[in-house]
């Protein structure tokens, strides 16, 4: 299996063995449905923050900082859950292994759930702080999710085929972060929102996500009752961690890093987009949320595109044929589910074909793409904080099409070579996502002082962090990656 694919989990599972699978391939489908909806879900609430920060901002009269604590609580939980995580695995083992991988996801869709559930007593005491805990423990939930089911989907079938069910999910989770906004903004900002005033009801935070909670229960219900593959650890003895671990391996710490930078420019651009479209243009909320969708269109097409890009036994041509023509189909999927017109979305099409130049320039290296990729963000960072004309919303929606691969390639990168440490580095690295929470909140104060589109400037300096992390793996790791 190539290192190039994104989320190569198979790594982190080496110790573990699967019973005999003499049944046939569909075996295993009706598991794989019920957990490609998960990868569905988390990418929908994960997207919803970006829209229910501004109605936040409203209802509580906050700043840009305090609004900005719903991601710092959001995906803070990540960082505290991967950091105990960490601590366990350390002392006994890998506690995934230890209560089993259905268990973990059972666990994690029982904490997401709860997540849900409290946005009905925060609503009803319309309580800011009660939301951010709510948000916390929804947080707790998608990270004992992340850890554990990009794992299990690895595990329901053979090695073999592994990488293209993990590239299936992956791209069900960018579906649900392009739907989010769209599906999200209606009911907060038109459907629960007063024909009179214009102003969103107490409902509307409340009916959404007690329908996510209802969703999660019959997916773990679904999840409870479906039969696994029983897996069991090849070893009598869960192994300990001994010595540093995962935190002997440098690429792992410039990938944490990287995971950082990466997940603060992506959350904190995704958070603001709907501030300055209502700021600098004046559109309306409502309108603003369809413009958020294609900045996480552009990532879901991006993400179609890698297995592609990344094909080490297809020739050039053909490649950019097959690039060519699912960008074209992923495109016509948007342009159909986005109220927005054709005429407001072909810019896409333009830094669509520059998306497929960077991927071949790339020359099928995960670091060497990273960097190109990285380098045009940064420009179009740059050009989109500090001009004044239209195309500053076009520059900005176009970076999500960029940020495609960078979380996959900054993971697959930072597990490169990690051997049996693997597991314990994943964990570290989802810990590392602390850092959309956090730079979005430094964003914010940024905001609040010299404006909403200079805070932009920040993700200039996430940017090229990343440009110095891929061209350290391409220069380092190439005993690795060939």
């Amino acid at each position: 299996m190539s290192i190039l694919q994104p989320y190569n989990f198979t790594m982190a599972t080496n110790n573990i063995v699967q019973e005999p699978i003499a049944q046939k391939k569909n075996t295993y489908l009706v598991p794989l449905i019920v957990l490609t909806s998960l990868f569905f879900m988390w990418g929908f609430l994960r997207s919803m923050t970006d829209v229910i920060i501004p109605y936040f901002r409203k209802l509580f009269t906050l700043n840009y900082a305090q609004s900005m604590l719903v991601q710092f609580c959001f995906l803070g939980a990540y960082f505290i859950g991967s950091i105990i995580y960490y601590s366990i695995s350390l002392k006994k083992g890998d506690p995934i292994q230890r209560i089993g991988y259905k268990k973990s996801v059972l666990i994690g869709i029982t904490l997401s759930t709860m997540g849900c559930l409290l946005f009905l007593p925060a609503s009803y005491f319309a309580s800011y702080p009660l939301f951010l805990f709510a948000l916390l423990i929804l947080g707790f939930g998608f990270t004992l999710l992340e850890i554990t089911a990009n794992a299990f989907v690895t595990l329901l079938g053979s090695e073999e085929t592994a990488s293209g069910r993990l590239n299936l999910t992956q791209a069900f989770n960018s579906l649900g972060t392009t739907l989010g906004p769209l599906i999200g903004g209606y009911m907060i900002f038109t459907l629960f929102t007063n024909p009179q005033t214009g102003v969103p009801t107490e409902n509307a935070a409340r009916i959404p996500y007690l329908i996510f909670a209802c969703i999660f229960i019959v997916l773990g219900i679904l999840i409870a009752l479906v039969k696994f593959p029983k897996l069991t650890n090849s070893n009598t003895e869960i192994e300990k961690i001994e010595g540093k671990g995962a935190w002997q391996f440098p690429q792992l710490k410039l990938g944490m890093l990287g995971i950082f930078f990466y997940n603060g420019a992506e959350t904190g651009i995704g958070s603001f987009i709907i501030v300055l479209l209502e700021q600098k243009f004046g559109f309306s909320d409502a309108i603003s949320k369809n413009y958020v969708s294609l900045y996480w269109g552009g990532a879901m097409i991006g993400r179609f595109l890698a297995p592609i890009a990344f094909n080490k036994t297809m020739s050039l041509g053909k490649r950019l044929i097959y690039m060519i023509g699912i960008a074209l189909l992923v495109f016509g999927v948007l342009s159909l589910i986005n109220p927005l017109s054709l005429h407001d979305i072909q810019f896409l099409l333009y830094f669509i074909a520059l998306n497929i130049i960077g991927f071949i320039l790339g020359k099928r290296n995960a670091g060497l793409t990273l960097a190109i990729f990285a380098i045009i963000s940064a420009a179009f960072v740059l050009i989109g904080a500090t001009s004044d004309n239209h195309w500053i919303i076009y520059t900005f929606l176009a970076i999500g099409l960029f940020n495609s691969i960078m979380f996959s390639n900054i993971y697959t990168l930072g597990i490169t070579g990690l051997g049996k440490h693997a597991s314990q580095g994943s964990s570290l690295l989802i810990m590392a996502i602390l850092g959309g929470g956090l730079l979005s909140f430094v964003q914010g104060i940024i905001a609040d002082k010299y404006g909403v589109q200079t805070s932009f400037l920040l993700h200039v300096i996430s940017y090229s962090y990343l440009v110095f992390f891929g061209l350290y793996c391409f220069k380092n790791l190439k005993k690795y990656l060939g």
